[in-house]
């Protein structure tokens, strides 16, 4: 039996409900070793149900999020593998456009206010689904007016708010970039100051909070203007992500914003459970493990990688080779890592395939809860995570930049370091059978690589170098 989390003799609610938690997780461990399958056909007869049939009743408090809903299972499509017929394409196009707001960008659903979030599941939900050309969805985005309506929410901070008279929250920041970079409107005005925000709002723990502290905004105060909030692993991905993003912008000066890499990276390896948690990942410390985490958690390393913070020693990613094990690691044996990764990538794949899936189908936060739309996207894509490492690659970078037609500038730029990630050969680890694999997704943008070229080819009018898969050694 695995070392329980310590205690001490004042017990809380919170401390009863971590016991119980573990004393619940224990119990789903099958007791031959085995239960390491992914169940896709049970998943896919969940998501199928989602997507022809409806959502249950339930769901009718998500009305404000059917872009979300819609995001999701096809995303979880993409991720297992499963590819979505051309009737359910058109479908899935002809709702999305519904949501299109007149003054630009997309509301929750018909007649609704646009909003950053609902904009970046509507464009990223065209891109599994839409195509170019008449009702293909890509073309009827009103790009200029979505420009206007983004220049319309940024704040002197360089900060956005998520909606006309809504809140400042990094999501949204990182909804709005995603957006931006797919549909080729990054500007510098648009960008302008919004790397300095989002490194204002890194906490004394490393990770991230939802904003900063807006009265510290003038000269003398704004290199320390305190966050809001506690960090999160939600906010941590988006704030890290939009970093990344940001990043080729950022002029190479003393008074450029800076965010603590170190900090970063101690707080997000302590996010991940112990053994007898299954290696699942919280969201805060002191915190249950939750599986939606697998993504924003277990997602953020590979951002890191892209900062070039690493467990891969330098020599062995210059030359695309995967390090030795160390000696006596072998995949089988317990929780050893076999990749020097910065996070226990075989524990992650147990927690999802032995606490995450819902015996009937879909995935979960963890047992005895129900299985949803939510929880069902991002253990998926924290299992691909978890089983690819996929990160920019300079060579790569350089074969894109080649065929750029036009100035370089924001645009090139913007182009060439989003398609710039790359699946690094022979690094894949697959817990189970090779029946469990997924499909790798795009770090920044989660979507699959190939749906990521695809919308932005479009959008920028350039053409993509044909990727030539590498054989393992």
């Amino acid at each position: 039996m695995p070392r329980p989390t310590p205690i001490d003799a004042y017990p809380t609610k919170t401390s009863d409900l971590q016991i119980d938690t573990e004393d619940i997780l224990q119990e789903q461990i099958p007791p031959d070793g085995g239960g390491r399958v992914l169940h896709k056909n049970a998943h896919l007869q969940f998501l199928v149900r989602n997507l022809a049939q409806g959502f249950p009743a339930r769901y009718m408090s998500q009305d404000a999020s059917q872009p979300w809903l819609m995001f999701w299972t096809l995303q979880a499509f993409s991720t297992l593998q499963i590819a979505i017929d051309p009737d359910n394409k058109q479908r899935a196009i002809d709702t999305i456009m519904h949501w299109q707001h007149p003054d630009g960008g997309f509301g929750g659903g018909p007649g609704q206010a646009a909003h950053l979030l609902a904009t970046y599941a509507s464009v990223c939900s065209l891109a599994i689904a839409g195509r170019p050309g008449p009702e293909g969805g890509w073309d009827q985005i009103n790009r200029k007016k979505l420009y206007s309506w983004y220049m319309s929410l940024k704040q002197p901070d360089g900060s956005f708010i998520v909606s006309n008279c809504g809140e400042v929250d990094v999501r949204g920041i990182y909804c709005l970039l995603v957006v931006a970079h797919l549909l080729d409107i990054v500007t510098p005005e648009l960008i302008d100051g919004t790397a300095a925000f989002i490194a204002s709002c890194q906490t004394y723990e490393g990770g991230f909070s939802s904003a900063s502290h807006p009265h510290f905004v003038d000269n003398v105060l704004s290199a320390c203007r305190p966050s809001l909030g506690e960090a999160h692993g939600g906010y941590t991905f988006c704030a890290l992500a939009s970093w990344v993003l940001l990043r080729p912008y950022i002029p190479l000066d003393d008074d450029a914003p800076r965010v603590d890499t170190r900090r970063l990276l101690r707080w997000l390896v302590h996010m991940q459970g112990s053994e007898i948690e299954l290696g699942g990942f919280k969201g805060r410390t002191n915190k249950l493990v939750d599986g939606c985490y697998s993504w924003w958690v277990g997602g953020a390393f590979a951002l890191l990688e892209a900062l070039g913070v690493s467990g891969v020693p330098e020599s062995a990613r210059a030359s695309d080779e995967t390090p030795p094990p160390r000696p006596g690691t072998h995949a089988e044996d317990g929780w050893d890592d076999v990749d020097d990764s910065l996070f226990n990538r075989r524990a992650l794949q147990e927690y999802i395939l032995i606490a995450g899936q819902h015996p009937a189908g879909g995935l979960r936060d963890k047992p005895p809860k129900n299985a949803d739309a939510y929880h069902t996207a991002y253990c998926i894509s924290g299992l691909s995570a978890a089983q690819h490492r996929v990160c920019p690659s300079p060579a790569w970078r350089a074969e894109v930049r080649a065929v750029w037609k036009g100035e370089d500038g924001v645009r090139a730029a913007a182009f060439s370091e989003a398609l710039s990630w790359t699946e690094e050969a022979g690094a894949s680890h697959v817990v189970g059978s090779a029946a469990n694999r997924v499909n790798a997704t795009h770090p920044l943008f989660n979507l699959t690589i190939t749906h990521t070229e695809g919308i932005m080819a479009h959008f920028y009018k350039q053409s993509v170098p044909k990727r030539v898969p590498k054989r393992s050694p």
